[in-house]
């Protein structure tokens, strides 16, 4: 069987599916679980594991509905809803299938990128497609998905007309760097009917469009050479010229426009001053003009496009926790308003309609879970619309704050302590918590997993270490080489401090994690023994070789390979499973079958090792668990299993 027969086949089973789907009206938000809203009592377990009640919250242009995912009887659904007077309705899709991300197209239809996962010639493949989807859900159009290849779903432009249009990319098959390389195609979402813009080009994987559609911007990668390049036109009727190149080997990059202006100029995030922030860029020599804004400290996140995205009226940013600084003059009103009208909580706009008379706020603190408001500028209403968690609704729990200390080498180190309400800050239990990633950073904002901890009766520390994201070009690279060394040793640090302030028992202290969190626990058990009573990890790297040789099967595998490279000098000597025999704490392992981002079989040859070798653990593998906790069947079996370790290897 050739691969284009298989791949034919793999989408036509992927398509039944989806093809299945149905829609469903969910007529009531789900029963609280604990009376605690209004209470001072403790909080039940099952509240913290509940999802977010909206995820993602998109306004209609016109800012008459909200599409959001929603959990729905513990599981998130994409919905479509009336901002009042109406109904959710809910897109039931197969279990196989993924809804990733959606998007409005005019104010009748949306378009969705949908997910699989399937096998092709005995190799595993993450599918990617399209699917239009009217407003009320009823009707839901395949974008030719019988033509395309294993990715199809890079959308790089809607229509702001009204009409149902798009420009996306994709592959169109796996044979061929023809069929591999994608092409760059207009649709119509409401037919799923699509004609070419542009071909492909040899070892171009991105492509990227201006506010108006013109496809502007190609990037090219070699994977083999780790060189790149970048290709520009100014309009559809000029051809693609090389303006930069660039070489991940020699760490060599070029500026990548991030919004093309009418004026012929374009903006773009560099971190040429040491840390990332907004430029003005000339095209086509992407010379660096006038610095728009910078963060003293810490790096941009991202912008907030305009209407037409032909400027920003934003900057996103997190500094001790995340928001929008607006440069836009009436959206700074209109922030100091939402200020002024929540006290000391935070008022964060999340959605806007096309003319930003409606928004979408969401108030509330890293201590309570949210609420999303409805805001009508120009009738002045503001309106509740949901509480991220209904049981809690406004309530607030454990209290969270910045600080920070010096690593044992000099170096600065960010962390957010998160400390019981109902204790005394003085030699409390302690849990250390590094985020996932590496390169991530933590914030202060509502963490359901810390807050449970807390409620337990917990200090927990999540330190932001050296390789975390934020801080700027220089902390980053100071990841390098560090995985399971001196990034360990950030992580200890946090003891010392928490110790010398007063506010932790040193003797008392327990290391937690997921992902790149879940590595860092394992390495602890291994390497720091005698600091920490008990680890867990979830979803937890247990061997950097394994985990390299399982990204190389992807799209630019070795350039994967070669980040893994560059996490430590030896990956062998620095992977906790080849050190089982020096683990001297118990250790709590648990996995996601469904995991595609750290294969289950790191959990898996972890046990393992630990039983050969003897040790004390345990395992829990959950056969419908996912990387990022998105059930919360899943968080709610994950929270006892680690309450009942803690109780017993570390009591509050």
């Amino acid at each position: 069987m050739s691969h284009r027969r298989a791949l034919s086949l793999a989408i036509t089973l992927f398509a039944t599916s989806l093809a299945s789907a149905q829609t469903a009206s969910q007529t009531s938000a789900p029963t609280p679980v604990g009376a605690v809203a209004d209470g001072e009592g403790p909080v039940p377990v099952e509240v913290f594991a509940q999802l977010p009640m909206l995820d993602k919250p998109r306004l209609s242009p016109d800012g008459t509905r909200i599409a959001a995912k929603m959990a729905i009887k513990g599981v998130q659904h994409l919905v479509v809803a009336p901002l009042f007077g109406g109904e959710p309705t809910a897109l039931k899709v197969g279990a196989d299938v993924d809804i990733n991300w959606w998007r409005w197209v005019g104010d009748n239809w949306l378009i969705a990128g949908v997910g699989g996962q399937t096998t092709i010639l005995g190799d595993e493949y993450y599918i990617t497609r399209m699917l239009g989807l009217s407003a009320d859900l009823k009707k839901q159009t395949q974008i030719d998905w019988t033509h395309s290849g294993i990715r199809a779903d890079d959308l790089l432009w809607s229509a702001r007309d009204g009409s149902p249009r798009i420009l996306f990319s994709r592959s169109t098959g796996v044979e061929t760097t023809v069929d591999v390389h994608p092409s760059v195609w207009e649709a119509d979402v409401s037919t799923g009917k699509v004609k070419r813009v542009a071909p492909s080009q040899t070892d171009v994987w991105d492509w990227y469009a201006d506010g108006a559609g013109t496809l502007r911007m190609g990037i090219r990668y070699t994977d083999n050479t780790g060189k790149s390049a970048l290709l520009y036109r100014a309009s559809n009727n000029e051809p693609f010229r090389t303006i930069a190149r660039g070489d991940s080997r020699k760490d060599k990059s070029f500026i990548i426009p991030t919004i093309f202006r009418a004026d012929g100029t374009a903006l773009a995030t560099s971190d040429n001053d040491g840390r990332d922030a907004l430029y003005e860029v000339s095209l086509p020599d992407l010379t660096l003009g006038k610095r728009i804004y910078d963060h003293p400290g810490y790096d941009i996140d991202g912008v907030v496009e305009n209407g037409t995205s032909s400027d920003v009226l934003g900057i996103s940013v997190t500094d001790k926790f995340d928001h929008v600084v607006w440069l836009d003059p009436d959206m700074k009103k209109v922030q100091a308003a939402a200020d002024a009208a929540v006290g000391d909580r935070r008022a964060r706009i999340i959605s806007r309609n096309i003319d930003g008379t409606r928004m979408l706020v969401e108030i509330g603190g890293p201590s309570q879970a949210g609420t999303i408001f409805y805001w009508d500028i120009v009738g002045d209403r503001m309106q509740r619309y949901a509480f991220q968690n209904a049981a809690l609704r406004n309530r607030s729990l454990s209290p969270v704050k910045t600080v920070h200390y010096t690593a044992r080498d000099g170096t600065p180190i960010e962390a957010v302590l998160t400390l019981p309400r109902r204790r005394e800050a003085k030699n409390l239990p302690l849990i250390v918590l590094p985020h996932g990633g590496p390169i991530a950073r933590d914030s202060e904002s509502w963490d359901w997993w810390v807050q449970y901890l807390a409620e337990q009766g917990y200090a927990v520390i999540q330190p932001n270490y050296r390789g975390s994201s934020g801080y700027g070009t220089a902390f980053l690279k100071l990841g390098e080489g560090e995985w399971g060394l001196k990034m360990q040793d950030d992580l200890n640090d946090a003891i010392t401090y928490l110790a010398k302030e007063g506010i932790a028992d040193s003797r008392r202290v327990c290391i937690a994690g997921a992902s790149y969190g879940g590595y860092a626990a394992m390495r602890a058990a291994e390497r720091d023994g005698a600091l920490y009573r008990c680890a867990i990890s979830y979803a937890g790297v247990s061997d950097l070789a394994g985990i390299k040789r399982y990204d190389a099967q992807f799209l630019n595998g070795k350039t994967l390979g070669r980040y893994w490279t560059k996490r430590a000098t030896d990956l062998q000597s620095v992977s906790p499973r080849f050190g089982a025999q020096k683990v001297s704490i118990p250790v709590l392992l648990m996995h996601g079958k469904e995991d595609k981002r750290v294969p289950v079989k790191q959990s898996r040859q972890m046990a393992e090792a630990l039983k050969d070798a003897g040790k004390t653990y345990e395992y829990v593998e959950q056969p419908l668990g996912d990387h990022h906790f998105t059930r919360s069947e899943d968080r709610l079996e994950f929270l006892k299993a680690m309450g009942a370790f803690l109780a017993k290897y570390n009591p509050a």
